[in-house]
């Protein structure tokens, strides 16, 4: 029996004048089975282009093994990324912030093609992020976010050092208070994996600001890329999403204007601002 979760996916699935759109779908693999339940998209902007996107398609699969978990039948699909770290000086730059809404329409524009009904979004660079929640805003259908995390720190003459160290080190280098050798062997050691740079710069900013806005699970924009709960916690996101979807619960209901006012519009008598959002946080019944 066809799950009553299908709200938009029941029309590609259902009756005999969709045997061709079903006939596609098992060219994928899919049984009848996976047919029957509810279709979440897993959009993956991982790629080669930056260490914050390189690792993303290990959390995308744990993300698809939670949602098949839950019930789910899974769907990823990519997008675009341009490194602001990268770019940065150079002509490229120019492509950073239209790489947002880029993201943000490609996401939408195969979730309402792919008649999505719930959507995990994957995000590790600057404007993956928001261009991730503005397509959630738009779509509305039940969505979890995940970010990538932060790169490791990496250690050079006995401390921790991150990408900002590298930045600075140019000037000192264009002082001639450090020689090249010095130079190179700090770049050399600053960024030693996967994720996004180490540091409140717009990737970790970002996903502070969505985890607060309670569209992550809790406590996940800390997490840094190579910590085997970044995964763990991934998985949990896919099993969520079916949670949300049962609850009818969507970024709209979670995004109200309670946790965008600022602190100068408190709306509690006490005058104390209201705190974040806490729809999602309150509905989860597992721990992460």
């Amino acid at each position: 029996m066809t799950s009553k979760l299908k709200h938009r996916s029941h029309e590609i699935t259902e009756g005999p004048e969709r045997a061709p759109a079903r006939a596609m779908l098992r060219a994928m693999g899919l049984k009848d089975e996976d047919l029957e339940k509810p279709f979440i998209g897993v959009a993956n902007t991982s790629s080669d282009i930056t260490p914050c996107n390189v690792h993303l398609d290990q959390i995308a699969d744990r993300v698809k093994k939670g949602v098949r978990e839950a019930g789910g039948t899974p769907f990823e699909f990519g997008t675009i990324t341009v490194s602001d770290g990268i770019s940065m000086g150079t002509e490229g730059m120019k492509a950073s912030l239209i790489s947002r809404e880029i993201i943000a329409d490609s996401i939408e524009c195969v979730s309402i093609g792919g008649r999505f009904d719930g959507l995990v979004t994957i995000a590790g660079c600057d404007k993956n992020l928001p261009g991730s929640l503005m397509a959630a805003i738009r779509l509305n259908i039940p969505t979890v976010f995940i970010y990538g995390g932060t790169i490791y720190p990496g250690k050079y003459d006995g401390r921790d050092v991150n990408i900002q160290d590298v930045f600075e080190a140019v000037g000192r280098f264009a002082q001639g208070k450090i020689t090249l050798s010095e130079l190179k062997a700090l770049e050399c050691a600053a960024c030693p994996g996967a994720g996004s740079c180490a540091g409140m710069f717009t990737a970790n900013t970002m996903a502070t600001v969505i985890e607060t806005l309670g569209m992550m699970l809790p406590g996940t924009a800390s997490i840094p890329a190579e910590d085997p709960r970044r995964l763990e916690t991934s998985e949990e996101a896919g099993r969520q999403v079916l949670f949300l979807l049962k609850k009818g619960i969507r970024p709209k209901d979670i995004l109200t204007k309670r946790p965008l006012r600022t602190p100068s519009q408190p709306t509690s008598r006490s005058g104390v601002p209201p705190t974040p959002s806490s729809i999602f946080w309150r509905s989860r019944k597992r721990p992460v």
